[in-house]
């Protein structure tokens, strides 16, 4: 049976009972935003009402928790109260750019003033992140580390250390989540393949931890299986 046969002729639906669901608490979630967490995402809100950058932050999160879930040894030089809200805080800076400027700079087809664009994204962003983690009182050599990783995050090449690492690869990971390649793709007015194949030359190479480049090569590897034949069907073996 090919799988247009099989895709032609579904499975009869077969309806679980509730005591069949393991509880949500057996799953791997991000660390709740509650908290001084939760009062720094209230006010990042405002800032992040551009480029998409509410979801994208939100997925960031995640990511974020992922790489301090898989190194565990590293929280005394990633500790989470760096990593997360400066995960939160990296993209409030787009705020103040000019939105016809936006697209241009991450394409880097401006030459020179993509730079200096993403560059001032990055040095409103950690203006932002200042006043805000100063309003919710958060402890000033935190506030002074988060605001280092932030005035960097997309044109610093080399971390700081390893918080800044996990900041930048969180950052660049949801390039290759389902709702990066939507949302990059709708950008650039690409075809899936064209819209993996510019995020992934754009992203892997710099990736900074082992386990971000490992998560990295799962999401290219489900994205290519996507796009491959054989999951649309048009060579699909005979059992």
């Amino acid at each position: 049976m090919t799988s247009d046969r099989a895709a032609r002729e579904p499975l009869p639906v077969l309806p679980l009972d509730a005591s069949e669901i393991p509880p949500g608490d057996t799953l791997a979630l991000p660390t709740p935003l509650t908290g001084v967490r939760r009062e720094i995402w209230d006010r990042a809100l405002p800032y992040l009402d551009v480029r998409d950058n509410d979801a994208h932050s939100l997925y960031a999160y995640a990511l974020a928790t992922a790489l301090l879930n898989a190194l565990p040894e590293a929280r005394a030089e990633a500790p989470e109260e760096i990593v997360l809200p400066a995960v939160l805080l990296h993209d409030t800076g787009w705020k103040m750019v000019d939105p016809a400027d936006i697209l241009p700079a991450i394409a880097r087809r401006s030459g020179p003033a993509a730079h200096e664009t993403t560059r001032r994204h990055e040095t409103e962003g950690a203006a932002v992140a200042a006043r805000i983690l100063a309003d919710v009182g958060y402890p000033a050599r935190d506030t002074e580390r988060i605001v280092a990783i932030i005035d960097g995050h997309d044109t610093r090449r080399e971390a700081l250390g390893l918080d800044d690492a996990m900041v930048k690869d969180a950052d660049k990971l949801w390039r290759l989540t389902p709702h990066g390649l939507r949302t990059i793709g709708a950008w650039f007015a690409l075809d899936r393949d064209q819209t993996l194949r510019f995020v992934a030359a754009r992203t892997y190479d710099r990736l900074l931890t082992e386990p971000a480049r490992a998560i990295g090569a799962a999401l290219a590897a489900v994205a290519r299986t996507d796009l491959g034949d054989q999951r649309r069907g048009r060579s699909a073996p005979t059992p």
